[in-house]
């Protein structure tokens, strides 16, 4: 019975990352509460590859897993932040935050030159005309739902650059080390660029109240370590291509969720933005992520730790 909840109870638990944010943004900086986030879950997942006695990476290896984490928890996170408390729904970033695995199709062809089939191609199309309905409305003074500005959508387009680039160093050498040890590495390698981030930007803001308190708990526990945790056990009974699939309906949820808790509204040609969106990252996906070899376990692991960020 569990096994078969277990996959959506951490899909909704993976759809509140940034409905949190946007609970504790006006409680805290960004780049304050991710540094303090971001430490807590490189201490706790340490502890934890320390009592599984996961191999820890040393020399180069070490320093790659710091910048790849730096990609997807530095800048990710603290780009995505951003742009929550400037004023673009938590479930927006968060569709633009599942159009990574399509961007690293595009990014391949774009270094490495492999080039993508039709399918891919039209999946990137409807995609991007998905987004465009999502965007477009909330960039107009007289339109429903929430506005933000364009300087929003270049910071979204940054952080999903930020975890493209980190999700394509993770692939190779760094695929086969330990989940917990690569999570609690990169989450310090995601700390660094917070505290850069803070030391540059001035941001010390922490006003101690409840709403700040339980977001931090929750994304240190929840969301960086409990997910992770039920990660390694559901990859191994499920596999991995049946989990990134279930991924897909993180962005809906999100939307929800931060209707029910904040208010935030999407309009009808956003809604529908969201599905051809989807759609396309489902068309894509098919055929630019094929299946890992059941025998490559801690691949399929690292696999989907990719597409979930």
């Amino acid at each position: 019975m569990f096994s078969t909840l277990a996959p959506w109870f951490f899909v909704l638990i993976w759809s509140t990352g940034l409905v949190a944010a946007r609970a504790v943004v006006p409680h805290a900086s960004t780049e304050l509460f991710l540094l303090v986030r971001l430490l807590l879950s490189a201490g706790l997942l340490g502890v934890l590859a320390f009592a599984a006695r996961e191999s820890w990476p040393r020399g180069r290896q070490l320093a790659m897993h710091l910048l790849a984490g730096a990609l997807l928890h530095g800048v990710y996170l603290s780009a995505a932040y951003w742009t929550v408390a400037h004023g673009m729904p938590a479930g927006v970033m968060s569709l633009i935050g599942s159009m990574q695995p399509i961007v690293t199709v595009v990014a391949m062809f774009l270094i490495y030159g492999e080039r993508p089939s039709m399918r891919t191609v039209a999946g990137l199309g409807i995609a991007i005309a998905g987004v465009v309905c999502v965007l477009a409305p909330a960039l107009g003074a007289t339109t429903g739902g929430e506005h933000f500005g364009v300087w929003a959508i270049v910071v979204a387009v940054i952080a999903v650059t930020g975890m493209t680039a980190g999700t394509m160093i993770q692939r190779g050498r760094l695929a086969g080390d330990g989940v917990r040890v690569s999570a609690s590495v990169q989450n310090a390698g995601g700390a660094l660029v917070a505290l850069a981030g803070m030391l540059v930007g001035g941001g010390y803001q922490w006003d101690h109240s409840p709403t700040l308190w339980i977001g931090l708990i929750w994304s240190v526990v929840g969301l960086s370590v409990g997910a992770v945790l039920l990660l390694v056990w559901m990859v191994r009974i499920h596999g991995a291509t049946k989990m990134s699939t279930l991924l897909l309906a993180v962005p809906a949820l999100a939307a929800g969720e931060a209707w029910i808790l904040f208010g935030e509204k999407l309009g009808a040609i956003q809604m529908l933005g969201f599905v051809l969106a989807l759609a396309g990252v489902v068309l894509a996906r098919r055929v630019a992520t094929p299946s890992p070899p059941k025998k490559e376990q801690p691949v399929a692991q690292r696999e989907f730790m990719e597409n979930m960020k």
